[in-house]
């Protein structure tokens, strides 16, 4: 049985709310990403970071971050269905489950660099702050619920298995509603941990071409509230593997993302076929593209629309996941009258010795009239991927 995305908040470089960032995403409009100096020592890089003010935190003597902020100004955005929904069901039957990967650690880091630099952490510091599950315990707070209230951490995943798990406690009769999503901010920990990784491209990333350099980070929040009263855009499900090939790099023949696909057609009772668009995790680097470029072509020997938006945003690592299923919503919605696709940004130079796919141009459109039924993918470190499938209401 599927569940119903009932409402959409999201933020991330292509803008603020569901149709500002429409308006950027179907015209591939990458201006949202800049060259900027001072997260890593050595370079400028191109971040993908979220423009304009934020909501200030209200006092709920929590640490405050900026992935609490990114989460709150996502939130906002659906407030009144989120207060209907905990009014209808009652506190203790609405869940939260969010992906994160950054959490507070940016602002804790700062602590920890002024204690080593002037012996002495500074006053509005608290561990709390960098727990994995702030996000979800201060999103808890703000709303006053006490239903189930817990993140999920596993990189690149961690919002696409929130979205898992949101559906398994709706179809389990834990809850009534959940709301789940994503939400990571830009940090200089993470971005110096990629780069002593080599895996990022100071330039725009060129996922799927053989000119390509690595990823490009992003921030963001997307943030759906799920149950399971009937909506324009169902939730069919999805399928999770862990292939464990290697703590960074995945399968070279892409069998767990592979195998993901499988059970995500299979939980959503749908043949490859069925399905008429597909987002691609497509990180612009050496081993994703190419481990993606050949299970794609493994579940789909027809070919299907494809496209990776990261060169939009950048890679928002925890909030990857819901972010592009978010796009998934939005080219199903309201928001995309001319039933456009998300185009893929590259040079248009592939890699010979890898499957051709079909990449989407600027300007397609969604075939059919109805009925859709579109993919999307999450890769991970340590070989964890997920691939979920939404569409039109049955």
């Amino acid at each position: 049985m599927p569940s119903y995305l009932n409402a959409l908040g999201l933020l991330c470089a292509l803008g603020q709310g569901k149709q500002a960032v429409a308006r950027a995403l179907f015209a591939g409009d990458a201006s949202g990403m800049r060259a900027e100096p001072g997260w890593v020592a050595e370079r400028e890089l191109t971040v993908g970071a979220v423009r304009g003010a934020l909501p200030a935190l209200p006092g709920l003597a929590l640490p405050p971050s900026r992935n609490n902020q990114l989460l709150l100004a996502a939130a906002l955005q659906i407030e009144a269905p989120l207060r209907e929904a905990i009014s209808r069901y009652g506190a203790s039957r609405v869940g939260v489950v969010l992906g994160t990967s950054t959490s507070g650690i940016d602002e804790a880091s700062q602590s920890i660099a002024q204690y080593y630099n002037q012996g002495a952490l500074p006053a509005h510091y608290h561990y709390a702050q960098q727990e994995l599950v702030a996000p979800a315990s201060f999103l808890a707070a703000w709303l006053g619920l006490d239903g189930p209230c817990y993140s999920i951490s596993t990189a690149c995943t961690s919002s696409a298995r929130a979205l898992l798990s949101a559906h398994r406690l709706l179809q389990q009769g834990l809850c009534d509603a959940v709301i789940c999503g994503g939400v990571d901010s830009l940090c200089r920990l993470t971005l110096n941990g990629f780069s002593a990784l080599e895996a990022v491209s100071a330039e725009p990333c060129n996922p799927f071409s053989r000119n390509r350099h690595g990823i490009n980070i992003g921030e963001g929040a997307a943030l759906f509230l799920m149950t399971k009263e009937p909506a324009p855009i169902a939730f069919f499900g999805g399928g999770a593997s862990s292939d464990a090939h290697h703590i960074s790099a995945p399968h070279p023949q892409g069998l767990g993302a592979q195998a993901a696909m499988h059970q995500a057609l299979r939980s959503a009772g749908l043949a490859a076929s069925d399905i008429d668009y597909l987002n691609l995790h497509g990180t612009a680097t050496t081993h994703n593209d190419a481990m993606e470029s050949l299970a794609t072509a493994a579940i789909f020997p027809a070919g299907v629309p494809c496209s990776s938006t990261k060169p939009l945003t950048g890679h928002t690592l925890g909030a990857a996941g819901a972010l592009e299923a978010a796009f998934c919503w939005l080219s199903l919605s309201e928001y995309n009258p001319d039933a456009l696709l998300p185009p893929h940004l590259w040079d248009g130079q592939g890699e010979p010795e890898l499957p051709t796919l079909q990449l989407v141009t600027p300007g397609t459109r969604l075939k059919k009239a109805s009925g859709h039924r579109l993919m999307s993918n999450s890769f991970a470190f340590g070989g964890s991927n997920v691939s979920l499938i939404l569409g039109d209401a049955p």
